[in-house]
């Protein structure tokens, strides 16, 4: 599949790698850290048939894009989707963000606006402000964050392992909603990602989104396991759901972080109900013709 050019690093080329599959109405999925576009393999089938274009990328040092040493970045990141979705010519389109790929919608939204797009998707998602402040007494110590970025630093393949026990809830739910050969799998993406990117993401994970999300004036589905220990609930999805004005909450009882890998028979039908059965509804409107 084919790369896109989002910018240089000396004289090498900054090239994102997408895929681009299927026909309809384009759904673009975003994923998260420390994963690719990958991850998202068990809500490309469903889409697909459900008549949508489906587009997954690798964000910027991560899955098979370039490492580049920058740009790790809000700002960056939502510039190297607005390349995306403008190469691809896109129109009518659905953002949907899972974990750090929430910071894309929002930030997209809150500095392109919603122009083109159609509808917004938050998915166990970082928005809409992590960091513990005077005006934002519900987040946690920068202190902690800081710790991450010394332990991604020191060893971020020991880091990645306890990461993803906590990610999907490993000590629940292995062998009955995630086996250990999808944990390593997980891992193995994970350990291919650059180190710059592994290190430099962690401060992006406290990026202030509280302007972004009311400026959000398209209908929004909110995601969120109840059970999330990456991102808990109350510090981000029902946030964010407040923030996005008519924002449309659903809690994922007993749901950890990855809840679109463990709990996709939860997770797929709200998706496609919020994006629409695009075949279903064709199909309909040809039986009344």
């Amino acid at each position: 599949m084919p790369y896109m050019n989002v910018g240089k690093e000396n004289s090498g080329s900054i090239d994102l790698y997408y895929e681009d599959h299927g026909s309809g109405k384009p759904v673009v999925l975003i994923h998260g850290y420390p994963l690719s576009g990958a991850s998202w393999e068990k809500q490309v089938p469903g889409l697909m048939a459900a008549g949508h274009r489906v587009i997954t990328y690798d964000r910027r040092g991560f899955g098979r894009s370039s490492q580049p040493t920058t740009g790790y970045d809000y700002d960056t990141f939502a510039e190297d989707l607005r390349r995306l979705v403008t190469t691809l010519e896109l129109r009518e389109f659905a953002l949907v963000g899972f974990s750090m790929g929430g910071g894309e919608v929002a930030r997209y939204l809150g500095k392109y606006g919603s122009q083109g797009v159609s509808k917004a998707v938050f998915i166990s998602s970082v928005p809409p402000y992590l960091l513990k402040a005077a005006d934002n007494q519900e987040g946690v110590d920068l202190s902690v964050f800081q710790g991450i970025e010394k332990a991604v630093a020191a060893d971020r393949y020991a880091f990645f392992t306890d990461f993803f026990k906590n990610f999907y809830n490993t000590d629940l739910l292995l062998g009955k909603r995630v086996s250990d050969q999808a944990v390593h799998a997980s891992w193995n993406l994970a350990a291919g990602a650059s180190a710059a990117a592994s290190v430099a993401c962690v401060r992006t994970w406290y990026t202030d989104f509280r302007k972004d999300l009311p400026r959000i004036d398209i209908p929004t589905l909110v995601l969120h396991g109840d059970a999330d220990r990456i991102l808990p609930i109350t510090a981000s999805g029902l946030r964010t759901a407040k923030l996005v004005k008519g924002a449309r909450l659903v809690v994922v009882e007993g749901g950890p972080h990855a809840i679109n890998w463990t709990h996709a028979d939860k997770v797929n039908p709200e998706l496609l109900d919020f994006l629409g059965q695009e075949k279903s509804a064709q199909s309909l409107t040809g039986a009344r013709m």
